[in-house]
């Protein structure tokens, strides 16, 4: 991907973590966050930015005076009141940094959750789409004080990309602690920074290796898993290092810095970035190798003929994945008809659903308008 297409890029989402606020006792570092709240407030002034922002945890520990647990994590629950004590901390921070530049800033907390929802989705968009209108910086973090396990996006790198998916960007960039993805761990001897990344594959996922500093719940492991999903999505992705003076500027100026993961040719719409990113299948409906090929290949409806089973429970209109293996699904969807109804429906014939159920809605239980392929590194097909 040339890097001077990146210059283009009109709508960013850039991702602060927590190694770039903190120093190396766990510190709120409010020099760096100033410089970075300088730099994006010039960025603002010529492209739409959306800031998601880590820390909010790392502050509120350091406000109430908590030090990890050696070699354990903390508990759900003080972890949350950590985020409910750094967050107006985190956000009086940017907003007086920004604030400086004469930028505003908004809060907007959400969770997995909000944005799985379709109706809640599109709220989100309407409201950053005010937000960015009027000049302002929204401040985007994970609700932690409410978010439980099942509701949880779980890291920000992750945020990151489904709000991506929520405003539209042309580009993410993840400012971290180090520069980009390294071949081997950046302080093993012959580390080489890895500048372009075409596919996300087995081997870059090995380089990227394991969880992150103990104060983050990230690491480059979900920089790249982020970055493959968003590619999927026609989104390009940076990592840089939130530490060097001016890197993003550079970088769209078209400095060779940082790993610049490339999208995919084809740019999904809203509601395929949506079902591709944010949705979250509320069941499995099972299919053949045949009916894999011609959604995956073909670009075709899913007949109930390819159907072998459904599992969870759905209704008409949901969010359904769609597998051959359970638990790899390839594509998700809106289910055409209900679970059960799905199930009575497996292996027959299209003419033969209103003489099954009594009722038809519609020829395909998926509608191929209403698909989207997930990306699947290393799948072959049972029977190639």
């Amino acid at each position: 991907m040339p890097r001077s297409t990146l210059a283009r890029a009109r709508r960013l989402v850039v991702k602060v973590g927590t190694g770039t606020l903190t120093d190396a006792a766990g510190r709120f570092d409010r020099e760096n966050c100033a410089r970075l709240a300088g730099e994006l407030a010039a960025l603002a002034g010529r492209r739409r930015v959306v800031l998601v922002s880590s820390g909010a945890v790392a502050l509120g520990a350091e406000r109430l005076g908590l030090a990890r647990p050696r070699g354990r994590p903390w508990d759900i629950a003080t972890k949350q009141a950590c985020a409910a004590v750094g967050q107006p901390h985190l956000m009086n921070a940017w907003g007086e940094a920004l604030g400086r530049h004469g930028r505003t800033v908004a809060q907007v907390l959400l969770t997995a959750e909000d944005l799985a929802s379709r109706r809640r989705f599109l709220n989100a968009r309407r409201t950053f789409q005010q937000l960015l209108e009027r000049g302002v910086v929204p401040v985007v973090n994970e609700n932690d004080t409410v978010a439980v396990e099942e509701i949880k996006v779980g890291d920000n790198d992750t945020l990151a990309a489904l709000v991506a998916g929520c405003v539209e960007a042309d580009l993410v960039a993840m400012l971290t602690d180090v520069d980009g993805l390294y071949d081997r761990p950046p302080g093993a001897p012959g580390a080489q920074l890895v500048h372009e990344v075409a596919r996300v594959t087995a081997e870059v996922e090995r380089m990227a290796g394991g969880a992150g500093s103990e104060r983050s719940t990230g690491g480059m492991a979900t920089k790249v898993k982020a970055a493959r999903r968003l590619a999927a999505q026609g989104v390009a992705t940076v990592l840089l290092s939130g530490r060097r003076p001016g890197a993003l500027h550079d970088l769209l100026s078209g400095a060779r810095l940082g790993t610049v993961f490339a999208p995919s040719a084809e740019r999904l719409s809203g509601r395929e970035g949506w079902l591709s990113a944010a949705a979250r299948g509320r069941g499995t409906i099972l299919v053949d190798a045949g009916a894999r090929r011609a959604i995956a290949e073909q670009g075709r409806s899913l007949l109930p003929s390819g159907v072998r089973g459904a599992e969870g429970s759905f209704g008409v209109g949901d969010p359904v994945e769609i597998a051959v293996d359970p638990a790899r699904p390839f594509a998700r969807g809106l289910a055409g008809y209900a679970a059960d109804d799905v199930r009575r429906l497996a292996g027959k014939k299209s003419s033969q659903i209103e003489a099954t159920l009594g009722f038809r809605y519609a020829d395909e239980i998926v509608h191929r308008n209403d698909l989207v392929l997930l990306d699947e590194p290393g799948y072959k097909d049972p029977e190639e």
